[in-house]
């Protein structure tokens, strides 16, 4: 008890936290006294030891991780609940949102999904005149971010070229602000190249917003719906995600004598280890919490049975570069054709493994395989199946070389390129960029520009300045800045090397 009281005490005290931050991190302590679901010995130890790992979601899974609302339902209808009566005017419409979206919990304690916001707006906009829609929109930016500052909150537009996506956009561009994460879903039998070009400008601008590759993801799917949400996952709407668990594929590989032993003993041992942890946190849910009795489910916001489990991994890098080395073979991940070819059949089988465990309580039965985007203290691991910080080739060997990963990972990919501030005196290569990746089979295109002080970290963004006031022990309105500096000083995101684009596309890559 002595301990715990000093934690608390601890997070009261510190003047660099708001009242709200305090709240927050009171109530994760206050969750975390609680014993964890039990669990057998092998999965205690291989959690403890974090070869797998839960995220650190807390003891007691009370909410999902990831909530999707199908926001469409209480614009129609109202909220019994919350005694909101249908919006009929663009007003009414943007400020039952602003309502809704503090009645959504997530692991963060904020919504992580707002919406798709242009098509749920665009009906309520027939009388609007432009410069009231730019004002209107502005001001609901402003309040996302002021109200909700966290950087995993994460809205979406398109694919259609629209007024609202295109105000948007101009919003997101001139204010720069870390919050909404935001992503436009790209489908180029429907998007016209003018919004595509838009979107990309922007994020020469400000490193916003992620492009989809939405005839990919909308393939994965069903006739309902997904949306992107946090980083980049992309989950069912009306449903989301229930816990996120993941495999550090580094430990596994130093763990294996060789390449054979990882494929045949180890890594299904570990992966039949998390798939145990995983089903504990998603029975509390479902069978413990009462979750499921929400208003939210009663008035058809979500449905427990569109919730699915995302199953992650991390650290691919590391692990193919310590098979290579124990195979005495010289070349490293992201740079030589048979460590990249080892790269991808690991992400076959684990995808394999993944489609072959039935689960209970998950959307179709499944979990989904996401490629995890890290944690703030991950060590000389990489996120994801990412390409080691600073050791980055020029973008389109970059691309080439990650590119067979994304079919594997239905819940969530994706890759930061980071460009040199050249790229301002040519933004049309970064439009080529984004259309080669995406026709490679990229599910996500995502940029950040070396000159920018909005920069994304693994999906979620910081600011550096933001980021040099909490170092100087200032704090900061934004919750996610302090992983955002854990994460520069421990991970190296800063680290990342900077290419010219310009010179560096062939003319087959861009079309």
């Amino acid at each position: 008890m002595k301990d715990i009281h000093q934690k608390l005490r601890a997070i009261t005290n510190d003047r660099t936290l708001s009242p709200v931050q305090k709240a927050h991190y009171l109530a994760l302590e206050a969750e975390n006294a609680l014993p964890y679901p039990e669990l057998d010995a092998e999965t205690q130890k291989a959690l403890d030891s974090r070869v797998i790992c839960d995220m650190f979601e807390g003891h007691a899974p009370y909410k999902p991780r990831y909530v999707l609302p199908d926001y469409s339902i209480v614009l129609k209808n109202g909220s019994q609940y919350l005694e909101l009566p249908a919006p009929e005017t663009l007003d009414e419409a943007i400020n039952t949102l602003m309502i809704a979206y503090h009645h959504v919990p997530s692991v963060t304690g904020m919504p992580v999904y707002l919406g798709d916001l242009d098509n749920l707006l665009l009906r309520f906009c027939d009388n609007i005149s432009e410069d009231d829609l730019y004002r209107k929109i502005k001001l609901f930016w402003r309040y996302l971010d002021r109200t909700l500052p966290d950087a995993f909150m994460h809205a979406n537009i398109g694919p259609t070229d629209n007024r609202v996506a295109r105000t948007i956009l101009r919003v997101d561009g001139e204010l720069k602000q870390i919050a909404p994460n935001l992503t436009f879903l790209y489908d180029p039998q429907v998007s016209s190249e003018e919004i595509l070009r838009l979107a990309t400008d922007n994020i020469v601008e400000c490193s916003k917003p992620h492009i989809a590759n939405h005839p990919v993801h909308a393939d994965t799917f069903d006739e309902r719906g997904y949306g992107i949400v946090s980083c980049y996952n992309a989950l069912p709407v009306a449903g989301g995600s229930s816990t996120l668990t993941r495999i550090n594929l580094k430990a596994v590989a130093l763990a294996s004598d060789n390449e054979a032993h990882f494929f045949e003993e180890v890594l299904p041992y570990y992966m039949d280890l998390n798939f145990r942890l995983t089903e504990k946190r998603i029975d509390y849910l479902f069978n413990q919490s009462n979750f499921f009795d929400s208003f939210l489910v009663e008035e058809g916001w979500i449905n427990k049975d569109r919730f699915t489990a995302m199953y992650g991994v991390y650290a691919m890098a590391e692990a193919v570069n310590v098979l290579q080395e124990k195979a005495a073979r010289k070349g490293h991940y992201g740079f030589d054709e048979v460590a990249n070819r080892l790269g991808h059949e690991i992400s076959r089988v684990l995808a394999r493994t993944v489609e072959a465990r039935p689960m209970e309580n998950v959307w179709r039965g499944r979990a989904m395989l996401h490629s995890q985007a890290g944690l703030s203290d991950d060590i000389a691991a990489t996120p994801g199946v990412r390409i080691p910080y600073g050791s980055e080739p020029d973008p389109v060997s970059h691309i080439q070389a990650l590119a067979p990963h994304h079919k594997y990972y239905p819940s969530g990919i994706s890759e930061i390129l980071t460009v040199d501030e050249t790229i301002k005196n040519n933004p049309q290569a970064m439009f080529q960029l984004c259309k080669g990746a995406l026709a490679s089979g990229f599910r996500e295109f995502t940029a950040n520009v070396d000159s920018n002080d909005l920069v994304r970290v693994t999906g979620y963004m910081i600011r550096l300045s933001d980021v040099k006031k909490f170092k100087d022990k200032k704090g900061s309105r934004i919750n996610t800045t302090v992983i955002g500096a854990e994460a520069a000083d421990l991970m190296g995101i800063l680290d990342r090397k900077p290419r010219v684009v310009g010179n560096e596309l062939s003319p087959s890559y861009s079309q």
